[in-house]
């Protein structure tokens, strides 16, 4: 086993890899970004899509911390101030899930899967 075959394994190994980190890149789940400001949700309604699991990127910009709630989605996740938090959202059938702000409930918004 020459150099040659030593190149040919390297330029393989490489290559793979190059393809897994592609694919990689491409499943990633869709993130989906949902800011708390002034007692609210914006936007208040968030559009996906349908039987594809998405990634709620909630950003808290309020002094107090708030909890993202959805009975629909079976999903409770405290976003302290100031901080943003990830919440992975499995894939929805086709239709509009509710939530709010447990900790404010007069914020309230949705999520329509198309």
């Amino acid at each position: 086993m020459g150099k040659s075959f030593n190149r040919l394994i390297a330029c393989v190994v490489v290559a793979l890899a190059s393809v897994v980190g592609a694919a990689s890149a491409a499943d990633a789940p869709q993130e989906v970004p949902l800011t708390i400001e002034k007692n609210q949700f914006q936007p208040n309604e968030v559009k996906v899509k349908a039987n594809a699991p998405f990634v709620l990127v909630i950003t808290n910009k309020s002094a107090k911390a708030a909890e993202f709630e959805s009975k629909d989605l079976r999903v409770e996740k405290v976003v302290p101030a100031g901080k943003t938090v990830n919440v992975r959202i499995r894939a929805l059938k086709p239709g509009t899930y509710s939530f709010l702000d447990d900790f404010n409930q007069q914020a309230t918004g949705r999520i329509v899967a198309e």
